[in-house]
């Protein structure tokens, strides 16, 4: 039988013995109490295994066929009679319990392992829709159902029921995300309205570099088929819907009314915190809080959500037991009508909020917590946090891959871990020095376990982040929280104004905290981006430490096993990422751009052009210089169409570009250089240079060179990030969804 504590111990007979009664209470009070992974037992494998499915599918990503649907299955049916066929074993007498305990598992992993590769390819079947596969010009109608701001301060609607000119509704994307250039705020249309505009529409766009982050995959599940920017006034087509787009206004003119009591970025931060609505966020505001650390303020998650309820449900709770003081007679006890209160208030917040994806895996967080009060489970342990993130899991995988939903469980998971040591060192200290170390310990704590993952995401670390969040937390659950739950109370009888100023100020107070630590001497570090096989790693070896400790006196050979591997993978993931090193040479996906390693960095082959692709080459490489800093390192040489720069054993690399760089590229051929233009060259593959045209780009996508004894080996995007495809069937077939190279 499987034992409470997750190890796989034998038993004394061969024979399942009969279950032990249960100790008294009085009894079980006073054994010592297990550790938190023991506690948890095999529950806390189940989102681990899940997530191992999820991402092997993710190393390939492919939309389900009946073949594979079939492999699935049938994996994960074997896995399923592997361990029923191993409990019949046992319970007959054939084969030790011992074994039979650990094929059970086995099969188990491998069916969960199964359940999760089936989630993520379900997933990415369902949101399947058209994607724009070329340039477009011309007018664009749709509803607008979400208003933001890019990376590069500009606001953007995001489009659905698109209808684009001369364009099938079969191939027509079902969301489109257009920029606006410098548009009147007082001009942006309501959400729910029927608008057209004039705009540029083209795919999303493929990684910057081979192992740079996809964002076409990260469209696919947003629905998003194309993106592009319009510079034409936005005409307005129908009015606005009704119906759950009345509630998406209320929740936007919600947004100005605190901006309009709050003024500046105060209020515009204020209004990300009540509404999620971040469009009044400034990009110089958004870089501050990157640079101090605070940025995980502005989008709505756990902290937030856990703040808000921790604060509905201590004011309910302390309320009802006053109450109860007074003679009142409370249907249930006052700690669970708390958690109901709670419950309902979080609901509130996520609609409020926007019901975006950070914000629907914090609720999910909350509300298993809240309803383990209800169930008289203990509220923060390592079991509830195993049922929040297969429920995430279960209603949308790719949330594995996204830095929110990683940095908030390894600071769930490093806070319970650090809540029973801190549970006995607490009580010998004098009170009024808890709540300070508390803080401190916490900060710390959830700040060294996300620091890896900020820094792998990001490649970025916050040398003063710990500083920037004791000072700014504790003014957020003190004055900002609360405040705001109590002007939502107010507002119906118009005395918000007060509750609104006290949340002025404090929205106030992190933004100068945020200057203030942003504008430190070394305030940011650059990180090199790790290799893809990193984050795995750490991440599931930190995981397996985690489920397999035991104190001394449980330790067991299958514990002692999987602590090993555990810390064997993180120590692979650290040498990995610390011996790796950054391509020689990248070229952008339509050859705008051309870098090549030096040893004072990456330099660039033009200062102009490219800009977003440049940016994200130097980031990953570690580097603080911008472009035009990049391009005048030593090293390129020629006018600003043609460009040359020497590579080693004797190889030549070329850039051209410009109206006849095509021409220019194929006349420029000749042994042992490396032709990159704009233009198609019409060369052959039998020419005797290497060419990466426009034609051939398009295939490969962005390049990755590497120059070696025997010369130059590259290789593409299309060969790391695999595009989902909708294929288009000819008339009379059926759709069939594949994937396909870029």
């Amino acid at each position: 039988m499987l034992p409470q504590d997750g190890t796989l111990a034998a038993p004394a007979t061969p024979m399942p013995a009969a279950r032990p009664r249960a100790l008294p209470r009085a009894t079980a009070r006073r054994s010592a109490r297990p550790a938190a992974a023991p506690r948890a037992g095999l529950l806390a494998w189940v989102p681990v295994l899940l997530a191992a499915g999820i991402g092997l599918w993710f190393l390939s990503p492919a939309l389900p066929t009946t073949l594979h649907w079939t492999i699935l299955g049938l994996a994960g049916a074997a896995g399923v009679a592997l361990s029923r066929g191993a409990l019949r074993l046992a319970e007959a007498g054939r084969i030790a319990w011992q074994r039979a305990d650990a094929l059970r598992l086995l099969g188990l992993a491998a069916a969960l392992v199964c359940a999760g590769f089936a989630l993520a390819a379900t997933r990415a079947s369902l949101v399947a829709a058209p994607v724009l596969d070329w340039r477009y010009y011309g007018p664009v109608e749709g509803r607008v159902v979400q208003i933001d701001r890019s990376a590069r301060d500009r606001l953007r609607l995001t489009l659905d029921q698109v209808v684009l000119r001369d364009l099938d509704p079969d191939e027509t994307p079902h969301r489109v995300r257009l920029s606006l250039t410098d548009p009147a705020e007082e001009d942006l249309p309501p959400i729910g309205q029927r608008v057209m505009l004039t705009g540029h529409l083209g795919p999303p766009p493929g990684p910057a570099s081979p192992g740079s982050f996809d964002f076409r995959l990260n469209a696919w599940f947003q629905g998003l088929g194309a993106v592009g920017y319009s510079r034409t006034p936005i005409l307005a087509v129908a009015p606005p819907e009704g119906g759950q787009w009345r509630l998406h206004r209320a929740r936007m003119a919600l947004s100005e009314a605190v901006q309009d009591r709050i003024p500046g970025q105060a209020g515009a931060l204020a209004a990300a915190l009540m509404t999620g609505d971040r469009s009044g966020i400034t990009e110089a505001t958004t870089e501050l809080m990157r640079a101090s650390n605070l940025s995980h303020v502005i989008a709505i998650s756990g902290l937030h959500m856990g703040l808000l309820t921790g604060f509905v449900y201590a004011a309910l709770r302390l309320a009802l037991v006053l109450a109860q003081g007074l003679g009142a007679r409370l249907p249930l006890p006052a700690h669970k009508l708390a958690a109901i209160g709670a419950l309902a208030a979080a609901a509130g917040y996520l609609w409020l909020s926007g019901a975006s994806v950070a914000t629907q895996r914090a609720f999910v967080t909350v509300a298993v917590m809240l309803l383990a009060i209800l169930a008289d489970r203990r509220a923060i342990s390592l079991r509830t946090v195993a049922l929040a993130a297969t429920a995430i899991l279960i209603l949308s995988p790719e949330a594995l891959t996204s830095p929110g939903f990683q940095m908030s469980f390894a600071a769930t998971i490093a806070l319970i871990l650090t809540f029973g040591p801190w549970s006995r060192v607490a009580p010998g200290l004098p009170r009024w020095l808890r709540p300070v170390l508390m803080l401190l310990v916490s900060s710390l704590v959830a700040g060294l376990a996300t620091a890896p993952i900020g820094a792998a995401h990001f490649s970025r670390m916050s040398q003063y982040g710990l500083l920037a969040n004791m000072l700014a937390v504790p003014v957020m659950g003190t004055l900002i929280m609360p405040s705001g739950v109590i002007a939502l109370v107010l507002a119906p009888i118009g005395l918000e104004a007060p509750a609104l100023w006290v949340m002025g100020l404090g929205a106030g107070w992190m933004l100068r905290v945020a200057g203030f630590v942003a504008g430190l001497e070394g305030a940011v570090t650059a990180i090199p981006v790790p290799p893809a096989a990193v984050l795995p790693l750490l991440g599931f070896g930190a995981v397996g430490l985690v489920l397999t400790w035991r104190r001394r006196s449980q330790r067991s050979l299958p514990a002692l096993a999987g602590q090993a591997c555990g810390a064997a993978m993180i120590l692979a993931g650290g040498l990995l990422w610390v011996t790796a090193s950054r391509p020689a040479v990248l070229i952008a996906p339509e050859g705008e751009a051309v870098g090549i390693m030096t040893p004072a960095g990456r330099a660039v082959s033009k200062p102009a052009g490219g800009s977003f692709v440049v940016s994200t080459w130097l980031l990953e490489d570690g580097d603080v210089a911008d472009q035009e800093a990049s391009a005048a390192r030593p090293l390129w040489r020629g006018d600003s169409r043609d460009r040359s720069a020497d590579l080693p054993q004797g190889w030549q690399i070329l850039h051209v570009t410009g109206k006849g760089s095509g021409a220019r590229g194929a006349a420029l051929c000749a042994p042992r250089r490396i032709i990159v233009a704009t233009e198609p060259t019409g060369l052959p593959p039998t020419a005797p240079c290497l060419v990466f045209d426009s034609d051939r780009l398009r295939r490969t996508g962005a390049v990755a060179l590497e120059m070696g004894e025997d010369g130059p080996a590259w290789r593409g995007v299309a060969e790391t990030h695999p595009v989902l495809r909708v294929e288009r069937p000819r008339r009379g077939q059926r759709p069939q969804r594949q994937a396909a190279p870029g």
